[in-house]
């Protein structure tokens, strides 16, 4: 049971990323707890930590679930970015159209965005709850056949 341990670090792994930015164009950072996604993945830290507290206390298997909440909290993640990531630049790129049309001059080149360390933070989080949550589908199948013994 004390593998379940991990489980929880990763669970809270997913709560800090949560709170950590996800993108940032120039100076400006977006994603975590204020969007959506960013309440998801709160939500799916907390259910983690406690799924994995409650198979700590009372010595039951949650595996299952905890497998569910690292694919889950994956795609969201994984999609999030995927999403994010143009939306950010199309939305750069509009606000700076905008200003140059209003303020009659040439458009200014679009801030660059880079890569927030939420984004990693969360990703590492739902891989190791994948991981863990794979670890009750993949197991070792006794042989069907009877091994024979070796006498020599």
């Amino acid at each position: 049971m004390r593998s379940y341990y991990i489980a929880a670090a990763a669970g809270v792994l997913l709560i800090v990323s949560a709170f950590l930015p996800w993108m940032s164009v120039g100076e400006e950072s977006v994603g975590g707890v204020p969007d959506p996604a960013g309440l998801w993945i709160l939500g799916l830290g907390v259910v983690a930590v406690l799924l994995a507290g409650l198979s700590i206390w009372t010595r039951k298997n949650s595996r299952h679930p905890l497998l569910l909440v690292g694919l889950t909290s994956f795609a969201i993640m994984f999609l999030g970015y995927q999403w994010m990531s143009r939306a950010v630049r199309d939305t750069a790129w509009a606000r700076a159209q905008a200003r140059a049309i209003v303020e009659g001059i040439p458009a200014a080149a679009v801030p660059k965005t880079t890569i927030g360390f939420g984004i990693y933070l969360g990703l590492v989080a739902a891989v190791v709850l994948v991981a863990f949550g794979l670890t009750i589908v993949i197991r070792k199948v006794p042989s069907p056949y009877a091994v024979p013994d070796d006498d020599d």
